[in-house]
């Protein structure tokens, strides 16, 4: 699986850095790291919407957040993987 985040300027004001560091832990605690090729982005052009966005295998996911970071994960990554 691949995962780009954004860190654009606009991505980094909403928390990109956190969703970043959030994204390793995650995945180290649920042993998916060697599943998972994790990177940066320039921006995906969607800076209007609400948090940070990022792709998963070229989905485009947006508005991730402090509140919904675990729903995302759950959903689109843990679950593809486990």
């Amino acid at each position: 699986m691949t995962i780009e985040l954004c860190m654009g300027s606009s991505c980094s004001a909403k928390g990109a850095k956190w969703v970043l560091e959030e994204m390793k832990k995650a995945l180290r605690e649920n042993n998916l790291e060697d599943k998972v090729t994790l990177s940066g982005s320039l921006c995906l052009g969607l800076c209007s919407e609400p948090g940070a966005n990022m792709k998963i295998n070229g989905e485009v996911v947006t508005g991730v957040t402090r509140e919904n970071f675990y729903e995302i994960f759950n959903e689109k990554i843990k679950s593809v993987l486990a």
